[in-house]
């Protein structure tokens, strides 16, 4: 079944894609299991000099991504664009950072010498979301790539072209082939992959129905997960707050990223005493928010999407 990049804003359909046969599934899984038998021991100065490479492509290439993301689903560019820097911002952190988190932890106990090591674990496998498509992808793979890991993305299929972007990127900077490969596959297909003895762990940002299917196929093979799932967060005004500026942040944070966003404000709990002024001021910045082209940096909301994965 091809997958299709379609402009939110528009209804205009950008590209299409064939999804992998199970052939070509299975080429990329040896692939990814083949790369890790030699990357899990190349060094952390090589990983940390690839991913500042990869940092180095994001922020100078900036706008370019943030049209990418704009144009296949909807966000506006000036998110777009901080998104993309954000990042650039996870690489550095995690290249700079990474020896530290995986220094061995060493224990008093009554052995001569007693530590914990941190040892990567194989081909990882990333379910993510469309919402925020660059950055929920690199805040997986910029640390899992630090720790001798290798990722292969299941990205939602209304983003195609934003996960082969991140592909390239890491291809760009230097990691091996292999080190990172995004499959353009339906969610049908996540069931087999996870069941693949060469795929050691999976994560996902999803709903909690997406979260339960991945967490039951990976108990099955005793393959560790981790899953951030949808909530209902709730935006709660007290009596001292300033109403003024409340309201401003009430706004902000129910609108953030066209309002598609799991932590969206989605509950507004507002002391009774101030009730009046606050949904006053709430109406009156919301009817002032320009809505329109994503790709005009004039207008603070673009088009509205229902949730794919």
């Amino acid at each position: 079944m091809p997958i299709a990049s379609i402009n939110p804003a528009t209804g205009e359909t950008l590209e299409t894609f064939e999804s992998l046969t199970e052939t070509q599934i299975d080429e990329k899984l040896q692939r990814a299991a083949d790369t890790f038998a030699t990357y899990r021991l190349v060094s952390l100065a090589e990983r940390e000099a690839w991913m500042v490479r990869a940092a180095e492509i994001l922020e100078s290439e900036k706008e370019d991504f943030a049209r990418l993301m704009t144009i296949e689903m909807g966000k506006p560019i000036k998110g777009a664009v901080g998104e993309a820097e954000k990042c650039a911002w996870v690489c550095r952190y995690y290249a700079e950072t990474a020896k530290l988190h995986l220094a061995d932890q060493f224990v008093d106990t009554n052995a001569a010498r007693s530590f914990v090591r941190f040892q990567p674990l194989g081909p990882v496998l990333a379910v993510m979301p469309w919402n925020f498509p660059f950055w929920q992808v690199f805040r997986f793979a910029a640390p899992a790539l630090m720790a001798g890991n290798v990722g292969l993305l299941k990205h939602a299929s209304n983003v195609p072209q934003c996960a082969l972007a991140i592909e390239d990127i890491f291809r760009r900077a230097g990691f091996p082939e292999g080190a990172f490969q995004t499959l353009l596959i339906g969610s049908d297909e996540v069931k087999a992959i996870l069941e693949d003895s060469r795929v050691v762990a999976a994560t996902l940002t999803g709903s909690e129905p997406a979260g339960r299917s991945v967490a039951a196929i990976a108990g099955e093979q005793i393959k560790k997960t981790v899953l951030e799932l949808g909530g209902s967060d709730p935006f709660i005004v007290m009596p001292s707050a300033d109403v003024a500026e409340a309201a401003t942040i009430a706004v902000k944070a129910r609108t953030i990223n066209n309002g598609q966003s799991c932590i969206a404000a989605k509950r507004f709990i507002v002391a009774a005493g101030i009730y009046e002024d606050f949904e006053r001021r709430f109406v009156e910045e919301m009817e002032a928010l320009s809505v329109g082209d994503p790709l005009d940096e004039a207008n603070d909301i673009g088009p509205w999407q229902p949730s794919r994965f």
